[in-house]
């Protein structure tokens, strides 16, 4: 795969022997199972190549939807020294002294109030703390500064078409080279929580484009294949960072999936009941919205099985890992229940996930059924950092020895 004149530039999949993918799914404050998921990655990429490595040094593309692309742009946007302004063990810490303010939680007599006349008004929250915080923390950061490629999920009501924040886009189309604090509004931008996003750019050539959004997760809660499909079109476009990939090379892929968990297939609703709703029930239903619920775990679970079936079919099933959780009870399965006692317990839940054994899914049913060997989903994250150790190391030897080649 190897390519000099690319190795000579940076350390793209040229310089070394895989394309690696990291997927963050949707999921609002369930966004904590995944951070502790990552800072524990992070930690394990620390104890082999030292404390100063962050997760966007290993990753050739990082895509997020809603809650994950808010993660995806705080592990790859820059601070003021060009490293990643936060590392993995800053999620939750974040996750936990902001999302009691993102989703503000009634009390009082406001909590004895009925939430259906609100919602029939007006999306649930206002968004306004969301949109102060995310422009303080990514100020005038745009889609091109990331430290590695990303891809971030949204959905246009105006186009009716899902739009695709891609880095690899800045260039041919500079209208998507936006600000990242408006690519995270929009893909968080879940319609009945909060209001769509509207925002206009005005791109390097003086054109103006204008964006309506609203949640990516409409379209991608699992963005695992969307960022496949990114680094495919660079393949078939020649893009010398990808060396001698061929278009349809997924055996080269490496790809960790992280899910936010789902409610127990027994927690969720039946036809019976269904049968019995109008408009207002799809929209409401004991604090949940079963239309949105419906749509997130049916494309997530739709890309999961796609993934799964294509790196079986390559054998290559040993470099594709998704971490998720489909127990979740109560108020655990709730994207915005951000109560202090729901927030400490999402994190107990990602550190019993670290532990859960490695799952995948039975391509012929559809079901989650923990693989034959005994192996948890920790020590599997440790093989992976391993490899992708491995192969940090093996781009960095590659683009040295071409810089000296290059020099005498």
């Amino acid at each position: 795969m190897e390519d000099g004149s690319s190795c000579k530039k940076n350390k793209p999949p040229a310089c070394g022997n895989l394309v690696t993918i990291l997927s963050l799914d949707g999921g609002g404050v369930r966004g904590i199972i995944a951070g502790v998921i990552l800072a524990y990655l992070e930690k394990q990429l620390q104890e082999l190549d030292g404390e100063d490595v962050r997760l966007a040094d290993y990753f050739d593309v990082v895509a997020g939807t809603s809650t994950g692309g808010l993660v995806t742009a705080m592990l790859t946007v820059p601070d003021e020294t060009g490293r990643p302004h936060f590392a993995a063990k800053d999620i939750v810490p974040f996750y936990l002294e902001h999302t009691p303010k993102i989703f503000p939680q009634p009390e009082g007599l406001f909590a004895l109030l009925p939430k259906l006349p609100k919602l029939l008004s007006g999306p649930k929250y206002d968004g306004k703390y969301l949109k102060n915080l995310l422009s303080k923390l990514l100020g005038e950061k745009r889609l091109h500064q990331t430290l590695t490629n990303v891809v971030i999920t949204t959905f246009d009501i105006k186009k009716l078409q899902p739009t695709i924040f891609s880095s690899y886009q800045t260039l041919t189309d500079p209208s998507l080279d936006v600000k990242l604090s408006d690519i995270c509004l929009g893909t968080s931008a879940a319609p009945t929580y909060f209001p769509p996003h509207f925002f206009s750019n005005e791109d390097s050539q003086g054109k103006t484009t204008e964006f309506h959004l609203v949640d990516g997760a409409v379209s991608a809660n699992n963005p695992t294949l969307v960022a496949m499909t990114a680094v495919s079109k660079q393949i078939l476009k020649h893009n010398p960072d990808m060396g001698k990939l061929k278009p349809l090379g997924y055996d080269k892929f490496l790809v960790i999936s992280i899910g936010t968990g789902t409610a127990k297939k027994e927690e969720n609703y039946s036809a019976k009941k269904a049968a019995k709703w109008g408009i207002i029930s799809w929209l409401y239903d004991d604090g949940s919205t079963p239309i949105l619920d419906i749509t997130m775990e049916s494309s997530r679970d739709m890309i999961h099985f796609h993934s799964s079936v294509l790196f079986k079919a390559l054998q290559s099933e040993d470099k594709y890992l998704r971490i998720d959780d489909d127990t979740l009870e109560g108020d655990e399965s709730y994207m915005d229940l951000a109560t202090k006692p729901n927030l400490d317990n999402l994190v107990k839940i990602g550190e019993k996930v670290l532990k859960n054994r490695v799952m995948h899914m039975n391509i012929d049913t559809g079901v989650y059924e923990p693989i034959l060997e005994n192996i948890t989903n920790d020590q599997e994250l440790k093989r992976f950092a391993k490899i992708l150790s491995d192969e940090r190391k093996l781009r960095r030897m590659r683009s040295n020895t071409m810089k000296k080649d290059s020099s005498n």
